[in-house]
């Protein structure tokens, strides 16, 4: 059996290895997400904004289902979405496959899906009974909170009687005023941030927010049925390298707070391409098959502490014993045999020896002689004698029963050791 510690330490560079694949997978999941995803923690992203609602102690989540089922008390924050039936503004524009659509409309696409990348062809748009759905949640009483991404005008403002005013491109940030004193705006004196459109509003709307030089609303409440929807046509406000500029993080605090009074507050995540659908891991976790996993884990851990092992192998006892009892017995009938008796003598009279030099505190190399005088001077002067008797057995030996009367010598003469040893102790 060989070694197997080079094994653990290969196992545990795998196991170092792959987790920290995924743990490099996970970080990454701030960069590749959409444009405005509070998952994205990229400058474009929201999860600044997310994190400081949910720090505040505001009741936001994220949503991660599409828009057919929603909760009766739950209040939506749809940043950027966009819809199906979104003018003009579809992935056929993409690839400039739409007639209808002019040259400068085509570069603003592209440069807006450029910005987005991959993740633009990955995020479902909202669908048309999604829009159902959502329009008839508002009338029963929620509230949306809708940043448009574009400039064009969605299916939904359609419905709401609001018109986008594209803002003129070559404007640099803009500074925006609260229109009114209201608790949306608490707090707020001024918002710095990129403007995008301006909203031409219907009768009953009440403005939030105007550009402070041009008077025109960016951002407004609209009373919708029993609900309301709240427009804001600044998609950079929401972005995480917005919030420490001016007032914008106060803004975001006091609308969102104001909102979550009549329930809590959902961020859409559906339509950026996060679809909450299950892992094998999430499904495993629910049958309680981690706690399986977890016990295996923990029975291979102990049968692997239970070896108590990390060097050569060991050769059992008996097999020792056996293999000792065997090997004495073909040495004696070498020396038998070849009429060895002087070296066999001679042999058990260099190991004792070496056994009582040690006793006396000498080399193991020194005559028998030398070694019983530092044994008298140590008070010993029985081992010295029986030494020396042995000493003088051995080199008189001349057939196996003069080998036999050195090995019974020695054996007295260790028990004598051994038994001065065990009283000292």
């Amino acid at each position: 059996m060989r070694d197997r510690f080079p094994l653990l330490v290969v196992g545990g560079l795998m196991l170092l290895g792959v987790l920290g694949w995924f743990l490099l997978q996970g970080a990454r999941r701030g960069g590749f997400a959409d444009q405005l995803s509070t998952f994205k923690s990229e400058p474009d992203g929201a999860r600044g904004l997310y994190l400081l609602l949910e720090e505040s102690g505001l009741p936001v989540s994220r949503s991660q289902q599409d828009l057919t089922v929603i909760p009766p008390t739950r209040n939506l924050v749809l940043l950027g979405t966009r819809f199906a039936s979104e003018r003009g503004f579809d992935k056929r524009a993409f690839d400039g496959s739409d007639a209808g659509v002019d040259g400068d409309d085509h570069e603003a696409d592209d440069a807006e899906f450029e910005a987005r990348g991959v993740s633009a062809l990955k995020s479902p748009p909202l669908s048309h009974d999604e829009s159902e759905k959502l329009l008839e949640h508002i009338r029963n009483g929620a509230t949306l909170v809708y940043v448009p991404s574009s400039y064009r005008d969605p299916q939904l403002l359609e419905d709401l009687g609001v018109t986008l005013e594209r803002a003129d491109t070559t404007l640099e940030v803009r500074t925006l005023v609260p229109a009114q004193p209201s608790r949306y705006v608490q707090g707020v004196q001024r918002v710095v941030t990129k403007v995008r459109a301006f909203l031409e509003l219907p009768a009953g709307a009440v403005p939030l927010l105007v550009d402070d030089t041009f008077d025109k609303p960016v951002a407004a409440l609209l009373p919708y049925g029993q609900g309301r929807v709240i427009l804001i046509s600044a998609p950079e406000l929401a972005m995480n390298r917005a919030l420490a500029v001016a007032d914008n993080a106060q803004f975001w605090h006091s609308l969102i707070g104001a909102v979550a009074a009549s329930g809590p507050v959902a961020f859409d995540e559906f339509h950026h391409g996060f679809t909450g659908e299950r892992s094998m891991g999430e499904f495993a976790a629910r049958y309680g098959l981690h706690y399986a996993v977890a016990q295996l884990l923990l029975g291979i851990a102990l049968w692997a502490l239970a070896l108590r092992r990390f060097g050569s192998p060991r050769v059992p006892e008996d097999e020792l014993r056996v293999g000792s009892t065997d090997a004495l017995f073909a040495t004696s009938r070498l020396y038998r045999e070849g009429k060895h008796h002087a070296h066999a003598s001679a042999s058990i009279l260099r190991q004792l020896a070496a056994e009582f030099a040690s006793r006396a505190g000498v080399s193991g190399r020194l005559e028998p002689a030398e070694i019983g005088a530092a044994l008298e001077v140590r008070g010993r002067k029985d081992l010295a004698r029986a030494l020396l008797d042995i000493a003088q057995a051995a080199g008189a030996t001349t057939s196996e029963a003069d080998v036999e009367k050195v090995a019974s010598l020695a054996a007295t003469a260790r028990k004598t050791l051994n038994h001065h040893l065990r009283k000292q102790r």
